[in-house]
């Protein structure tokens, strides 16, 4: 089978989106199927204003459509929103090739953190992008409840995997955090207005807060809280012991539609403590499970989820497997055995 994926998502960008599309991309490709990924690198490109690790293909419209035709897809994926997703929506319109849409950010919410302007304002620009999708993979159920009330009804689950021989309870203590002050309370993850770090900074429990990330905030950020640790981007086996090493991490984020890293801590065996929103609501949202807490007040949450389990948490994060994930992602593609696509034809 050959997959066209679509997306403004991609290297150098590190986060929850990109990470999710690559490992489906190795998946698939381990599996016989032929991707072809259309990204911004492909293209001219300017860095996203506030966000200069984003990039943004500008004038590259023709060119996917004419990638489109020469690569002969048996299905058409459109991850994200951008100027790409747009291109390839609308190549795809114009040739009656049914697509399948992600929904991986709540474009709405950012937007309206950036401008002051509500929500409501954008999502007709969301609603206009994905209804022509034969479906639209959205990652947690009241994800897709919340698409449905907008009008947004042909939901698909698609969740998220752990690399269960990276992420595990077993790793090693990272040496940066050894002898730091307990309870050690860790958020990874993007330094920007949108995660709402400040909410975890200010929270008033003793110990030490490290934020494991970069981003246009990291150098305010530091600057404010001299008292928290702030050591940057950590990848790999590093990334892994800084969730092991952790006594509770720490998910402020109101606007993430799944937040990957929850499942991370959860497979190094690390409780998590987050407001009681999308995201958190599906993963953390059973109190019996003793996998971590929500509540309005982010410290009460850090709090009680210092009294979970870890053995709990490390056998949540372990039913998050990538194979798992991959077969969602296939089953809900337009591929030529599925009736809109004959359909189309």
């Amino acid at each position: 089978m050959k997959l066209a994926l679509v997306s403004d998502a991609w290297r150098p960008q590190i986060n929850g989106v990109v990470r999710t599309l690559e490992t489906t991309v190795g998946k698939l490709r381990q599996r016989g199927w032929t991707v072809e990924t259309i990204t911004p690198d492909l293209f001219r490109n300017i860095p996203c204003p506030s966000y200069p690790e984003i990039r943004l293909a500008i004038g590259a419209g023709r060119e996917v459509g004419r990638r489109l035709v020469a690569f002969h897809a048996d299905a058409v994926h459109i991850a994200t929103e951008g100027p790409l997703g747009w291109a390839a929506r609308r190549w795809c319109l114009d040739h009656g090739m049914p697509f399948t849409t992600s929904f991986h950010t709540r474009f709405p919410d950012y937007v309206a953190l950036r401008t002051g302007l509500p929500p409501s304002w954008f999502w007709p620009v969301v609603r206009r992008f994905h209804a022509p999708a034969t479906r639209i993979m959205a990652a947690t159920r009241t994800l897709s409840e919340e698409l449905a009330g907008q009008g947004l009804k042909q939901t698909h689950r698609w969740s998220r995997g752990v690399d269960l021989e990276l992420f595990s309870p077993s790793a090693p203590m990272l040496a940066a955090m050894a002898g730091l002050p307990r309870p050690i309370q860790l958020y990874v993850g993007r330094v920007a207005v949108e995660k709402n770090i400040e909410a975890f900074l200010d929270a008033p429990v003793n110990g030490s807060k490290i934020v494991v990330g970069d981003g246009p905030a990291r150098a305010h950020l530091a600057q404010r809280y001299p008292m928290a640790h702030f050591p940057g981007a950590l990848h790999g086996a590093e990334l892994a012991s800084a969730y092991a090493s952790a006594d509770v991490f720490v998910f402020p984020s109101r606007t993430d539609t799944f937040g990957l890293v929850m499942i991370e801590a959860l497979a190094a065996g690390t409780p998590v403590a987050a407001f009681p929103v999308h995201g958190p609501l599906d993963i953390v949202g059973d109190a019996k499970a003793m996998i971590g807490a929500m509540d309005e007040d982010l410290g009460a949450a850090i709090r009680k989820a210092l009294a979970a389990r870890p053995a709990a948490c490390a056998a949540e994060g372990r039913r998050y497997s990538w194979d798992a994930c991959t077969d969602q992602f296939v089953a809900g593609l337009s591929l030529p055995h599925t009736p809109e696509f004959r359909r189309a034809a």
